[in-house]
């Protein structure tokens, strides 16, 4: 492993953060209170090429092909840049659960006429992959596809979708053969005009309320059979997968946010004063900014070392299970110790700090909870 980035990745990810700074900070604070998807920001990232670092050039992307290591920079840079953690989530969600899996398993049909759409930010995606007797157990799926001529049929509902009240498109998971279990789940792109989809308005949630947040419901839903991805029964192989590319890039995006956080907390430590001192010469203050940054780097660690192994097509459970283990963890940690530090400040709405800590509870628990990640690991280890 190098991880001597090459100059012009580095150079891309000051672009981003500069991108970000200028266009995406506005209004958050109102934008959280009201649960409002930035709309405009959205195809402000689309124009600049976010979105287009999960697919080639060849179909509209911003790269002649897609880099992980590029990407996992550019999102660390989005987090870095962009204070508002919902549209970090969603633009993610939408990268690399839908279109890089469009990307990676989609035959050249699907991608000629899905992929120019996902990236320009005309085109919205989720990823319908829970639902509610499969949380953590997502494999114990009840949504059914049954083929009729050249047509599936889909029944069933996906629930905690991020993107579903506004999705255009959806990549959704479902049986096709019962009797297979998990081998038997096939995957669809199903989009929101066909027969028998519906989706529900925006569900009020406790942080990353910029990002909607809904459920999906199939009543004999008509799929083109040309729109099922991959093979019958190639569902868990492209769902691990997606969620392995999933928790990269959205944790890169934690990343960046933990290292604005320890600036704002330096930063404060160093002007705030309490009994005739700065508050950065208290021990208790100091060191939990010494936390924060060794929080913050095994973690960088961990996800250029997760990016590095998919880019070079090695085999990543362990280190993705290891990767979304811990840095959901640790920005929950870290936007704690913000708060802490910062005091009252830190609590009151109006200065956007404890907002952090909403945001970042989310993160253990979408694309596997903790839990289940520290299953992973110790089933790997063979306990």
């Amino acid at each position: 492993m190098n991880f001597t980035w090459p100059q012009d990745y580095l150079d891309y990810q000051q672009e981003v953060i500069a991108f970000a700074q200028k266009h995406l900070n506005d209004d958050v604070i109102t934008r959280d209170q009201n649960s409002e998807f930035a709309e405009a920001m959205w195809q402000k990232c689309a124009d600049f090429g976010i979105q287009g670092l999960a697919a080639p050039k060849a179909y509209g992307g911003r790269f002649d092909d897609v880099k992980l290591t590029r990407a996992i920079l550019a999102m660390q840079g989005l987090g870095y840049g962009c204070e508002d953690n919902g549209l970090a989530l969603a633009l993610n969600a939408h990268m690399w659960a839908v279109t890089m899996t469009i990307t990676k398993f989609g035959n050249e049909a699907q991608k000629q006429k899905y992929l120019p759409k996902l990236v320009d930010g005309s085109w919205i995606g989720c990823h319908g992959l829970t639902e509610k007797g499969s949380g953590s157990d997502v494999f114990n799926m009840h949504t059914t596809a049954v083929k009729q001529g050249d047509k599936y049929i889909l029944n069933g509902e996906k629930i905690y979708l991020s993107l579903a009240p506004i999705s255009d498109l959806s990549v959704v998971f479902a049986v096709t053969n019962p009797d297979l279990g998990k081998w038997g789940v096939s995957t669809f792109i199903v989009e929101k005009d066909f027969p028998g989809f519906h989706a529900t308005p925006n569900q009020e949630k406790m942080g990353l309320r910029t990002a909607p947040f809904g459920s999906i419901r199939f009543e004999n839903c008509e799929v083109p059979a040309e729109n099922l991805v991959g093979n019958e029964g190639a569902g868990l192989s492209i769902s691990n997968h997606s969620l392995q590319y999933d928790r990269c890039c959205i944790m890169s995006s934690h990343l960046g946010a933990m290292e604005r956080q320890i600036e704002e907390s330096v930063a404060f430590a160093k002007t705030r004063e309490q009994f005739g001192q700065k508050i950065g010469n208290f021990q208790a203050i100091s060191h939990r900014i010494a936390e924060m940054k060794l929080r913050l780097e095994t973690s960088k660690l961990l996800l250029y070392k997760l990016a590095w192994l998919l880019e070079n097509d090695r085999p990543a459970m362990m280190e993705s299970a290891l990767l979304k283990l811990q840095l959901s963890e640790t920005a929950v940690a870290n936007s704690l110790d913000l708060i802490r530090i910062h005091g009252g400040k830190g609590y009151v709405t109006e200065f956007g700090i404890e907002r952090h800590l909403r945001d970042a509870v989310g993160g253990v628990i979408y694309a596997g909870t903790s839990d289940i990640q520290k299953n992973i690991i110790a089933k790997l280890l063979g306990v």
